[in-house]
């Protein structure tokens, strides 16, 4: 998942939700955001109006609670600081759920 940009800091995450970005949030352990991976670098390819970012739960359980996100992998998206979508399940995505979702943010 190299092509998404790391949050290290609930600063970095507040600076992103600025811009135009959607937001991964994943965990190492979660087997079902590995299954993204091999696929992931190509929705960011093809969807260069947009930030994509990586923000890892369990480093960031408190936000993921106030943003109501228990399940992962999850797709959040923001404009100027305001949600503008939201794709967030426990469920395994494939790559025409998550571009449909970006899809439907544009």
């Amino acid at each position: 998942m190299e092509n998404l940009i790391d949050i290290l800091s609930l600063e970095d995450f507040e600076k992103a939700t600025q811009e135009k970005s959607i937001f991964m949030f994943t965990a190492g352990w979660c087997p079902d955001c590995v299954f993204v991976k091999p696929f992931i670098g190509q929705i960011v390819s093809d969807n260069p109006e947009f930030k994509f970012y990586k923000i890892d739960r369990d480093q960031f359980i408190d936000l993921c609670k106030d943003l109501d996100i228990m399940g992962i992998p999850s797709f959040v998206a923001y404009d100027k600081g305001v949600e503008t979508g939201r794709f967030v399940s426990k469920l395994r995505k494939t790559k025409q759920e998550i571009q449909n979702f970006i899809d439907s943010v544009k």
